[in-house]
């Protein structure tokens, strides 16, 4: 009985943690998803990370799938910075607030600009 209300206590703090299960849909300005993409995704700020204890992750990197999807799992409620790296296309950074249990992310990719010289 012990053994049940000292898992009981440690399990709780576990369940008040707010995470959200992240979902991020890369595609081109024409609407057409992009594949093998990058996707960094960083905790920035929200709950102190000391209450989070040292298995919860502040940081993810994934490919997207042929639909351009990267599924994230899940991550601290707060403020995260998304990064998205593709070949033919511009970088993508950006801060997002993700505050629900679950957030889907809509990325547009922009083509690389035209390389200038100054000489």
């Amino acid at each position: 009985m012990r053994y049940l209300i000292l898992s009981l206590a440690l399990a709780l703090p576990l369940l008040s943690l707010d995470l959200t299960k992240l979902t991020i849909q890369v595609k081109t300005k024409a609407g057409k998803p992009v594949d093998h993409a990058s996707v960094i995704v960083k905790f920035v700020q929200g709950r102190s990370v000391v209450k989070f204890g040292k298995k919860i992750r502040t940081a993810w990197e994934q490919q997207t799938n042929e639909e351009g999807i990267a599924k994230i799992p899940s991550l601290p409620q707060g403020t995260i910075l998304v990064q998205v790296i593709a070949k033919n296309y511009q970088t993508f950074g950006q801060n997002f607030e993700v505050n629900e249990e679950q957030k889907t992310l809509e990325i547009t990719l922009n083509p690389p600009q035209e390389q200038y010289s100054a000489h």
